[in-house]
């Protein structure tokens, strides 16, 4: 029997990645309202092994919606008919992530032409928005402004993703897609501890709002385990889309009351903007590690581009050989993490708006010069890493789920609210949870945002502008055929799950299941301090200290939603950290 335990506050049982992130930002970070208290969860199973299945797999963070995705597998839909179908669903059964309300990416590998997609849905800024719409008349950051008002949201992108995903790679219609998602709006279902906890953890965070309140509250107080949540403004609105497809949510009913709830409240986004929503295609971020081909999101995502960075980097060490959560693994890991993250404050923003040297940062040459400041037996501190050079290699709260059918196609999807319920505003009479994304721009340089990040010029407010994202989506192909699946919510932490689970499959030879409990670790540069879950031995944690890492062991990190494909079938698993999670197959 294998046990995963760990300390977090209550709400992240749903929504592990929030857990413990606020606790080493400066005073000047946006902050969220009080935490509730800690408690000690013990998530036991006697399972690792992957699960197994023939024909197809789909992997969540709620049952519910698993169940979606297998039965359209299961109709004759392909993997992006069944990725739609989950996305819609959960944004009913994952409230505080699952949205239509929010953003995000989805990674497409269409089998019929090889051709890989990275679809961009993540929200824009409103045309009105400035640069300093955040600070006060002094220039500082005013706490929370980014984060639980109005102004925190932005265009919302998810409804126009995941239909332009159907129309294109998709089989089947939107009112059957939409249909299992409609229905659980409607009819309502029981509310599960996990999803209890957090939103009685984030009862201050809801309760200011009459119309959110309405959705989520039972006799003033937030709904409790087993009682029944009914979504049924959420259902209606649905099915206007359902009928109408996205020109419903961007041009007709649905926008006309979220352009009303922004008006009565002082926000930004007007019809126009709504109007003027882009969906775009882009070309998978790429690269090789020990053989294999890494496809992921590129910019507005830092995800792909980073991962694809850091493996540059850790290729040229014997990791198998150091062995899995080794200290001279970890160490090495660490290092290579902060040199990535030093990087991503300076050069990472939406591609529309600015420069960023992609080739440059995925550059084997730009691998090997930041390789060079990498000391194998000591740590060097935060203070003494600035963002690279990369130019010179120039060659010119958050829910993920992955699909895989029988003819080759896969979906990998992250997409967000931001933080848990984003900004907490239900749009009065859609039932639709409005995001918080806009605090993914930098508001001022150098002051970090919700999940402890910096950013300077390149992730400015700007009209129309994309915030930059970790979310990292990402494929793996052995031999040119589809291998892997991944990916994770988790903010700031998303980049290096992904990273981890990876690695322990290529370098470490574990299955999925293997891969997904191993206990993970984290550096993002600032602050200098590398984060690690329960579970490595004192003895390891004593040498990493004497190799001058700052360790701070944390609560878990991650819900990775993971599918392996191998020439006898699939093998998935659902990260345990998250509860509510299942892979089911058939």
């Amino acid at each position: 029997m294998q046990k995963f335990t760990g300390l977090c506050k209550p709400a992240a049982l749903a929504l592990l990645p929030l857990c413990g992130a606020l606790s080493f930002m400066p005073a000047t970070a946006q902050t969220p309202p009080p935490a509730a208290p800690v408690v000690k969860y013990d998530l036991t199973y006697d399972i690792i092994s992957p699960v197994y299945a023939k024909n197809g797999m789909v992997a969540t963070e709620q049952e519910l919606a698993t169940k979606v995705g297998v039965d359209i597998l299961k109709k004759g839909g392909n993997a992006i008919d069944a990725g739609v179908a989950v996305g819609f669903a959960l944004a009913v059964v994952l409230p505080n992530a699952g949205n239509i309300g929010g953003g995000g990416f989805m990674m497409i590998h269409d089998a019929k032409t090889g051709k890989n997609v990275a679809l961009d849905f993540r929200e824009m800024a409103p045309q009105r928005a400035t640069r300093n719409m955040y600070l006060d008349d002094k220039g500082n950051v005013v706490p929370g402004r980014s984060l639980y008002t109005h102004l925190a949201v932005g265009v919302p992108g998810t409804v126009a993703g995941l239909t332009h995903a159907l129309s294109k790679y998709g089989t089947m219609k939107l009112s059957q897609v939409i249909q299992p998602a409609i229905e659980l709006a409607e009819k309502g279902y029981p509310v599960s501890p996990s999803l209890a906890l957090i939103l009685a953890a984030e009862r201050e965070h809801l309760g200011q709002w009459d119309s959110s309140k309405a959705i989520f509250f039972k006799d003033g107080r937030p709904l409790q385990a087993g009682e029944m949540l009914v979504q049924k403004d959420l259902a209606k609105s649905m099915r206007l889309i359902a009928k109408q497809g996205a020109k419903a949510f961007y041009d007709g009913a649905i926008a006309k009351k979220i352009v009303a709830e922004m008006d009565k409240h002082g926000g930004l986004i007007t019809a126009d903007d709504l109007k003027n929503y882009k969906v775009v295609e882009r070309v998978p971020v790429t690269g090789n590690y020990r053989g294999y081909e890494v496809m992921s999101m590129p910019p507005p995502s830092s995800g792909g581009v980073h991962i694809i960075q850091m493996m540059n980097i850790l290729e040229r060490y014997p990791l198998k050989q150091y062995g899995a959560d080794s200290a001279q693994t970890i160490h090495l890991m660490a290092e290579t993490m902060k040199l990535a993250y030093a990087d991503r404050s300076e050069y990472l923003g939406d591609p529309d708006f600015t420069k960023v040297p992609v080739k440059g940062l995925t550059s084997r040459a730009y691998a090997d010069e930041l390789a060079k400041k990498i000391n194998p037996d000591r740590a060097t501190p935060s203070s003494e890493i600035k963002p690279g050079q990369p130019q010179p290699y120039e060659s010119d709260q958050t829910t993920h789920f992955s699909v895989a059918d029988k003819d080759g196609n896969l979906v990998a999807t992250t997409y967000t609210l931001n933080l848990n319920f984003g900004s907490g505003i239900v749009a009065t009479g859609t039932g639709i949870t409005l995001n918080n994304e806009m605090d993914d721009f930098s508001a001022k340089p150098g002051v970090p945002n919700a999940f402890g990040l910096v950013g300077g010029d390149a992730n400015a407010v700007g009209p129309y502008k994309r915030p930059l994202s970790s979310m990292s989506p990402t494929f793996v192909l052995k031999d040119g055929k589809p291998f892997l699946v991944t990916g994770s919510p988790g903010g700031s932490r998303i980049i290096t799950t992904t990273l981890q689970e990876i690695l322990n499959v290529i370098d470490h030879d574990m299955n999925v299941a293997e891969a997904t409990i191993t206990p993970r670790i984290h550096h993002q540069w600032a602050p200098d301090q590398l984060r690690v879950e329960k579970g490595l031995s004192a003895d390891t944690i004593k040498i990493l200290q004497d190799k001058g890492q700052k360790v701070s062991v944390q609560p878990s990190m991650g819900r990775t939603q993971t599918i392996q494909i191998k020439p006898d079938g699939f093998y998935g698993f659902s990260d345990p950290r998250n509860p509510d999670g299942r892979t089911i197959g058939f």
